[in-house]
């Protein structure tokens, strides 16, 4: 049932064509188009896209600045864009674990997740270092309710965090991923060794501090919480945390204020939708 409200996510994505020409023009193009129909597009082009875009231009061949445009693109939410753009590289370099890490972070944010599954998996075994790729492997794994999968990831890719959002990131979502699979007490020991010592401060810090009993639920989403990601990013724990109790209205309630927030990029957002889908 899990694996099969995935698919027809991925069915949703749709490519679409025109989607490439609207970006290069700096038009906003529709990037996403959910089940219900709902079309989710880029934002206004940036003076740092079009930077990139010049830089690339003068050395087409350069890896370094395709990833740099591809990332600018995806400031901007040009993520069907962004991977026309880490295709190009790859046309270059076709075992290059860099531009499968980024191109796969991005088939993720469309929801095309096999083809996400594939670049991620192929450049984890061209490069077992690079922590993008087991923290968004991680998420797609725990997309498809692979969620004991999804812990073997993010336990790659905890101890490699290039920082302490990262560091919380992977700590909260390796949480849920061993809590999913049924390991609630190895999930508690792993928050209990506080591997995310480092101060930071972002939605998964506040998500670890309910998981930890520091906080309560009422706590995590504040008046002062307004911007779209940070939203969905935040529901889709309180939802989930519920999830863990068996309190499914609760649960739903979160998940669809998470998609409320109209964050479409957020992976809160994402695994919200499949999570709606579950609970049918």
């Amino acid at each position: 049932m899990q694996r099969a409200a995935v698919t027809l996510t991925v069915g949703a994505a749709i490519t679409l064509g025109p989607a490439l020409d609207a970006g290069q023009t700096g038009v906003p193009s529709v990037q996403y188009r959910s089940p219900e129909g709902v079309e989710y597009r880029s934002l206004p082009e940036t003076d740092a896209v079009k930077s990139a875009r010049a830089a690339l231009e003068a050395s087409p061949k350069s890896i370094p600045r395709i990833i740099d445009l591809g990332v600018a693109q995806s400031g901007v939410r040009q993520f069907r864009e962004a991977i026309a753009t880490f295709t190009q590289g790859l046309e270059i370099e076709p075992n290059n674990a860099l531009l499968l890490r980024w191109r796969g972070h991005r088939y993720l944010s469309v929801r095309e997740f096999d083809r996400a599954f594939a670049d991620l998996t192929r450049g984890g075994a061209i490069d077992g270092t690079i922590y993008g790729i087991w923290y968004h492997l991680g998420v797609v794994q725990y997309l498809r309710g692979d969620f004991a999968e999804a812990a073997a990831s993010f336990t790659k890719a905890q101890p490699i965090a290039p920082d302490a959002g990262e560091l919380a990131g992977s700590t909260d979502w390796l949480w849920m991923s061993l809590s999913r699979a049924g390991h609630g007490a190895e999930a508690k020991a792993m928050l209990d060794r506080r591997p995310d010592s480092k101060p930071v401060i972002n939605a998964y810090a506040r998500r670890l501090q309910l998981y930890r009993g520091e906080i309560g639920p009422e706590a995590v989403l504040t008046p002062t919480d307004t911007d779209d990601v940070q939203i969905a990013t935040l529901a889709y724990g309180l939802g989930n945390w519920y999830l863990l109790r068996d309190d499914r209205a609760q649960a739903r309630r979160w998940f669809e204020r998470s998609i409320q927030s109209g964050g479409w990029p957020a992976f809160g957002f994402i695994v919200s939708e499949v999570e709606l889908r579950r609970l049918r």
